[in-house]
């Protein structure tokens, strides 16, 4: 952030005290408040690969499998499973009672539509879709899947938290085609969307659903009774950071997704307000090319930037110089996880060498394409990414056209496939959760499946070979063979560049109790003291 601006934040927060009530009326027992990291601009888990939006899903969507602390899959919507056949058959049977917001009884067909339309789109969805020999009802209790060959980490797949969520809809829902985004959130989880109250860049609501039948364990990250112990969360959407500071410190809000880090210290200030570490695994920088249409069609250029990317520059740029918050180097899987290596890492941790990527792109044959740099301003972290990005763009001799939009309207403009003076983009920053880039399987900035991957569109056979020894592999040294050699590829196709692991903190009031660490902000076992 330019120093003038981190100047103008602070200045607005430093008169906090004399800050105006932003209207919301007294805090209500059975209301939780909550600022989310950004407007959220879609509704469909499925649709979407966008944090916020998975957010939402967990909100209001169950899962068959739910992740415990421990990162394995247990039974969530699931009473149970059976795998026969040498590993080829799951038979799948759903606890009794379960039912979505409209009252309708939650069936197995229900299930083999949600699975199907996200195995369309995410990145472990489209592995059980290639495996996939059949999958039906047996009854409205039970679903069969029958598999090509084992999948050890089937349920895995089902039940992780990350993008994209296997989110169980009703059918009628889920056969809306995986490319178009659904209209009906009626859904399977502990909340109810409130759509009639939705104010898109202001307020979503969400309510308790009474009828939701939670499981007898205690809640345990993803998995377990999911208790909800709030009638009503408000989630506010306050994109300028002094008004999202101001609103939890004069106890107008409960609970911040991203503080902005210069805000850090003034809050950790304030007794009433915790500021913790809910996410361990962080986010991963990325700055991500289309590969579709000139400069960025051309490996060479893509190589060419390397010596010019400044990790450390990104981090202290996106969240601040405490060494706290992130982590720097990064390499393609996060860092602190088992995959993590530094195979070939010295093109990033290197002395860094800006005139030999100026000399690299020309030498590559870049002749002076227009380069539309996507940025989100509501975000502020992917905002600071996309400036240090553009600046190092520019510094290596690229004709930057800087497009600055709010998160939405990013998500949106980079699903075109068009060239630049089509509307279309040519590269963008952007995060993605540790959990999804800590193994292959997930990491979908590594995918190199054409048309089906994600926004960019690489082809490299390579890397999708690669991704399929992972998961044939015996053992974690097997794994981590295979996860070195990627990395190694990584550097000669630059799918992406690994920009460093941001490690972000959460402010909440302490008058909240049952916070659940590990992962995303959740609001099950929560509790106002």
């Amino acid at each position: 952030m330019p120093h003038a601006t981190r100047r103008a934040v602070l200045g607005a927060a430093a008169g906090l005290l004399a800050a105006p009530r932003l209207g919301f009326g007294q805090a209500q027992a059975r209301t939780l408040r909550f600022v989310p990291q950004a407007n959220l601009a879609s509704l469909d888990p499925i649709w979407s690969t966008a944090v916020v939006v998975r957010n939402h899903g967990l909100m209001i969507y169950d899962t068959l499998f739910g992740l415990g602390t421990d990162f394995r899959p247990r039974p969530q919507m699931a009473a149970g499973h059976e795998v026969t056949d040498d590993g080829r058959r799951w038979i799948v049977t759903l606890r009794p009672g379960l039912r979505f917001h409209d009252n309708e009884p939650v069936r197995a067909a229900d299930c083999v539509a949600s699975i199907r339309r996200w195995a369309k789109r995410d990145v472990l969805g489209q592995r059980l879709d290639a495996l996939l020999d059949e999958i039906r009802p047996l009854d409205d209790a039970r679903f069969e899947m029958r598999l090509k060959k084992p999948w050890p980490g089937l349920a895995f797949a089902l039940g992780k938290p990350s993008a994209n969520m296997c989110a169980i809809m009703p059918e009628r829902v889920a056969r809306t085609d995986p490319f178009t985004q659904i209209t009906d959130t009626t859904g399977s989880g502990p909340f109810r969307f409130r759509q009639d109250l939705f104010r898109p860049g202001d307020v979503a609501v969400y309510e308790r659903f009474q009828g939701y039948v939670p499981r007898d364990e205690p809640n345990d990250f993803m998995a377990g009774g999911k208790t909800v112990h709030f009638d009503r969360v408000e989630w506010r959407v306050m994109p300028d950071p002094s008004t999202a500071s101001a609103a939890l410190q004069n106890n107008e809000a409960d609970w911040w997704e991203t503080p902005l880090a210069d805000l850090l210290p003034l809050l950790r200030r304030n007794r009433d307000i915790a500021v913790e570490l809910i996410n361990t695994a962080g986010n991963l920088g990325v700055l991500r090319f289309n590969f579709l249409h000139p400069p960025f069609d051309n490996p060479a250029i893509r190589r060419a930037l390397l010596p010019a990317v400044d990790q450390r520059a990104f981090m202290n740029a996106a969240i601040g110089t405490d060494p706290a918050l992130s982590r720097v180097p990064a390499g393609v899987f996060t860092p602190g996880t088992p995959l993590a290596n530094d195979a070939g890492l010295e093109v990033l941790s290197g002395p860094r060498d800006l005139e030999a990527a100026r000399r690299a792109v020309r030498e590559a044959g870049y002749r002076g394409e227009r380069v539309a740099m996507l940025s989100a301003t509501d975000l502020p972290v992917l905002q600071n990414l996309a400036e240090v990005a553009a600046d190092m763009l520019r510094r290596t001799g690229f004709n930057v056209d800087f497009q600055a939009m709010d998160w939405g309207t990013h998500i949106q403009r980079r699903t075109n496939r068009g060239p630049v003076d089509q509307g279309g983009w040519s590269v963008f920053c952007t995060t993605w959760e540790g959990l999804d880039v800590s193994v292959p399987g997930s990491h979908q900035p590594i995918r190199g499946h054409g048309a089906n991957a994600w926004a960019g569109w690489p082809t490299m056979p390579r890397l999708e070979e690669l991704r399929e020894a992972w998961f044939e592999a015996t053992d974690l040294e097997a794994e981590r063979r295979i996860a070195q050699e990627i990395q190694r590829t990584v550097w000669q196709e630059v799918p992406f560049v690994p920009l460093g692991q941001v490690l972000p903190p959460m402010a909440y009031r302490r008058s909240l109790t049952g916070v659940v660490k590990g992962g995303p902000a959740v609001f099950w076992g929560v509790r106002r003291a």
